[in-house]
C-alpha cells in the first residue's frame, strides 16, 4: 500500500525538479543569447567609430584595410589561444 504512494510522491518531486531545471536552462540560454547580441552590436559600433576616425585621416580603402588587419590579428590570437588551451 505504501509503495505506490511513495512512487507517486517520487514521480511528482522528479517532475517538479525537471521543470525547474528546464526553466533554468531556458533562462541561461536567453541570457547567453542576449550577451552575444550585445557583443555583436558593441563590435559593430566600435568598428564603425574607428572606421569613421580613420577615414578622416586616410582614404577609405586604407581605413578598411587597417580595420581588417586588426580583426585578422584578433582572430589569429584567439585561435592560437584556443588551440593552446586544448593541449
Amino acid at each position: 500500500m505504501i509503495g505506490p504512494i511513495l512512487r507517486l510522491a517520487t514521480t511528482t518531486l522528479a517532475a517538479g525538479s525537471l521543470r525547474a531545471a528546464a526553466g533554468e536552462v531556458a533562462a541561461r540560454a536567453m541570457l547567453t543569447l542576449a550577451a552575444f547580441l550585445g557583443g555583436v552590436v558593441a563590435v559593430l559600433c566600435f568598428s564603425y567609430a574607428a572606421l569613421t576616425l580613420l577615414e578622416r585621416q586616410l582614404d577609405p580603402a586604407g581605413a578598411w584595410a587597417i580595420i581588417g588587419v586588426f580583426y585578422a590579428l584578433l582572430g589569429l590570437s584567439l585561435y592560437f589561444a584556443a588551440s593552446r588551451r586544448r593541449r
